[in-house]
């Protein structure tokens, strides 16, 4: 899907990232799951707020969630975390962006306890969120795979923006404007035809060489549904294994890259 300068998020295999909580199928589906299996090529990423998230169109239990009329698969928002509540097997937090508060759950895999305690956030800082939209008893809740901390402010005026972007392009169109591959309201001009352009650039400011060679062969490499596997980014860059290992690590604290089919095979987290 796109619209005007946002487009579709490429999720491939729908592996979800190593941590937990996110699957193609499942009971972990929730909400999402709908009684049918999903075309996860056609899902979006979209920016959402919590007023938004609250308020989203339910028709009956299990049925897909709608915002603007649209359906919504995956979403991203970010507010500033009032609780932390770690469990032996999740840790839940509460955020706020000012439209409203919402719970976030993201679950963790056996062997990565420490996240619970040591999540790389604390109450009052702001963090970016990766998931999908649940419910349970009537309750709304976002099922993370993935939670970041914000280091630059900007970024949560620019969510905000994108947001409203995305909310006006389904319910305000405008005269001439064919959703396609024009210029959005982004700093680089939009993703365009081939999914991440000039917001590549932007995005791996702040990586290291490894991890930024690691990016660019990813997004030129045809890895299909399931990804890009270790071997293949080894081969194809010409770094060691070690090198890749610490680039992958590097891009996945990012929420650049998550995990597909195992934890040696990448897709590009494109938004």
């Amino acid at each position: 899907m796109s619209y005007g300068g946002y487009s579709k998020a490429g999720y491939g295999a729908q592996g979800g990232d190593d941590s937990g909580g996110f699957f193609a199928g499942g009971s972990q589906q929730g909400s999402q799951g709908g009684g049918g299996q999903k075309n996860f090529q056609d899902e979006s990423l979209r920016p959402v707020t919590v007023k938004q998230i609250l308020e989203a169109d339910e028709a009956f239990a299990g049925a897909d969630f709608k915002i603007d009329g649209q359906p919504v698969t995956q979403i991203t928002a970010v507010g500033q975390v009032r609780s932390i509540n770690p469990q032996p097997t999740n840790i839940t937090i509460r955020i706020d962006d000012g439209t409203g508060t919402l719970e976030v759950k993201k679950f963790i895999d056996v062997d990565k306890q420490h996240e619970a305690t040591n999540p790389g956030f604390e109450v009052d800082q702001h963090v970016r969120v990766w998931g999908r939209l649940k419910s349970f008893s009537g309750k709304r809740y976002a099922s993370a795979h993935l939670i970041r901390l914000i280091t630059d402010p900007n970024e949560v005026n620019y969510h905000m923006l994108e947001a409203t972007y995305v909310h006006l392009y389904f319910t305000k169109p405008q005269p001439g404007d064919t959703g396609g591959d024009g210029d959005g309201m982004f700093i680089d001009g939009g993703a365009g035809a081939g999914g991440m352009g000039g917001q590549s650039n932007s995005k791996l400011s702040g990586c290291s060489n490894p991890a930024r060679r690691m990016h660019t062969y990813m997004n030129s490499a045809s890895g299909g549904n399931e990804g890009v596997h270790l071997n293949n980014v080894v081969s194809g860059t010409g770094m060691s294994m070690n090198d890749v290992l610490k680039a992958a690590e590097e891009l996945l604290g990012q929420g650049l890259i998550y995990t597909t089919v195992d934890d040696e095979t990448w897709s590009i987290l494109e938004y």
